[in-house]
Formats: structure tokens, C-alpha cells, sequence
């Protein structure tokens, strides 16, 4: 696999994902029962904006940085605090040049119960990974393809959680294999919440993974995607979406307030948004 995170780290797709992961793992945290976070690819965990990866692309330009330089109104701002503020400590002299993964911010929201499967394959990412874990013994490596994880490790003793799906798409199956290995984990796990990453470079896949998810006898799938470019054919990368099983039912009402903020910030005029139930039952 020839996918390098770094050069993409904190671009739109990042904000998009990682402020609704917060807002979801800020839902899990409002009960004191534990709950569990699966990554299934977790990347390295930390991303340096000053490397040589970041620098060449400066992705996050256009990312990260909009959202902090730009003034952010109520409520927004409170939904958003969580995710900015863990950016914030990274980079405590105010300079930014740290970005975390999704296991750096499921990590920062963990309490005493609660536990972090973090499985990556790749070797230099799987390395630098368990070097920002660290000795937090809440927090586990596992040197694991994404897709086994998938059901390796479901269901979790917690019976709580959240499993986060976000492969490098590479390879032209793996929209096939996000419809198929989501059914799957969800006859294991029909309870757990679910976070699926897509990019958007055209309407083909995003919309055959939406009709296909539609007929999977899954109940409650809300989808949110946000697009800084028209889409039409396939091309560049010019949006992205979630595909979330069992949201915490305040979600729809804080994407509500946060994707048009988030759109504009991130695109200005010519971007858009979208948040609909692909099916809503229960």
C-alpha cells in the first residue's frame, strides 16, 4: 500500500470526520458505563504539519487551519470545543504543527473504564502508532488488516462503544467491502455505533454504497457527506461522507447546526451539504 496519511492529514476530510467522531465519543462519555473505541485503520495516530509530507501538500491549509483562523458563533463553537481544544493542547505554544489521528482524539476522551482497540497493518504507521500510544494501558495496538478487525473483535466485553471504519480506498473494492464487512459486524453487533468514512470523487460509489446499505436491513444509518467541489464525474477528491449506524440521538440535530458552519468555512460558496436518514426505524 502506497496511502501516506501525512500528506493528507487535517484537510477537510479530517475536520469533517474527527469533529462528528468528538461529538459522538462525547455521547458515550455522558453515561458512566465504559464503552470501548475500535479502529479498524488507525494510521499513525499523530501527524507532523511540518514534515515533509504535510509540507509538500498542505492539505491542512485548507483544513484545520480555515476552522481556527475563522470566528466561530454559538452554539457551533461549544459543539466543536471538544475536538479544537485536544488541536490546542497538541500544539501548546499556538503554532500548529501536530494534527491527531482518530486514536490520538478517541484516546484524549477515554476515561479510567473505557478502552481503545487501535489496529493498524502497515508497518511505519503501525511503529509510530505505538510510540504515541504510549504506556496508556487503556489503549491497544493491534497489527491486524482492517477488514479482519472488522469482526475480529466484535462484540466488545464493554457492550458500549463505537467502531470507526476509514480505509485508504486504494483499491477500487473497497466500497464493495464497507457494505459487506458493515453487515457483517452488525449481525455481531447490531447494538454498537458505527462511523464509516467514504471519499467522494464522483456520485457512482458513494451512491451504489448508499443503495446497497439501504436494502442491508440496517436500522438507523444517517448519512452526512460535505463536498467543496461539484462531483458530478469522477476526478479529484471533492468531498467526503459518513455513513453512521445507530447515532446517539442528539447527532442529527448537532450536525444540523455544525454542517452548514463547517461548509462554508471549508469551501465558501461553491461548497454543499448533505444529512439524511438512509433508513431511520426504532
Amino acid at each position: 500500500m502506497n496511502y501516506r496519511h501525512a500528506f493528507h492529514a487535517g484537510n477537510f476530510a479530517d475536520v469533517v470526520k474527527h469533529a462528528v467522531l468528538t461529538r459522538i465519543l462525547v455521547h458515550l462519555r455522558a453515561k458512566p458505563a465504559a464503552f470501548r473505541v475500535i479502529d479498524t485503520h488507525a494510521g499513525a495516530g499523530l501527524y507532523d504539519l511540518a514534515g515533509p509530507e504535510a509540507s509538500r501538500s498542505l492539505e491542512w491549509q485548507a483544513g484545520i487551519a480555515r476552522v481556527l483562523a475563522g470566528g466561530i458563533a454559538e452554539p457551533v463553537r461549544s459543539l466543536l470545543a471538544p475536538y479544537l481544544d485536544l488541536i490546542a493542547d497538541l500544539n501548546p505554544d499556538g503554532r500548529l504543527v501536530t494534527y491527531p489521528g482518530s486514536p490520538a482524539l478517541a484516546r484524549s476522551l477515554l476515561r479510567r473504564q473505557d478502552r481503545l482497540i487501535a489496529c493498524e497493518i502497515e508497518p511505519d504507521a503501525a511503529a509510530a502508532l505505538k510510540r504515541n500510544l504510549g504506556r496508556d494501558r487503556r489503549a491497544k495496538l493491534v497489527a491486524i488488516d482492517g477488514w479482519i478487525a472488522l469482526n475480529a473483535y466484535l462484540p466488545p466485553p464493554e457492550r458500549r462503544g463505537l467502531v470507526v471504519v476509514d480505509p485508504s480506498f486504494e483499491d477500487d473494492a473497497d466500497f464493495a467491502r464497507l457494505s459487506r464487512g458493515l453487515e457483517a459486524a452488525h449481525r455481531k453487533w447490531a447494538g454498537g455505533i458505527y462511523v464509516v468514512w467514504y471519499p467522494i470523487k464522483g456520485r457512482r460509489e458513494p451512491d451504489a454504497l448508499a443503495r446497497r446499505l439501504t436494502h442491508s436491513g440496517i436500522a438507523k444509518i444517517l448519512r452526512v457527506e460535505l463536498c467543496i467541489a461539484a462531483t458530478p464525474q469522477q476526478g479529484p477528491l471533492g468531498g467526503c461522507g459518513l455513513i453512521i449506524v445507530n447515532p446517539p440521538w442528539t447527532l442529527p440535530g448537532e450536525l444540523s447546526a455544525m454542517l452548514p458552519v463547517l461548509t462554508t468555512m471549508l469551501a465558501g460558496k461553491g461548497g454543499s451539504h448533505r444529512l439524511d436518514w438512509l433508513v431511520e426505524q426504532g
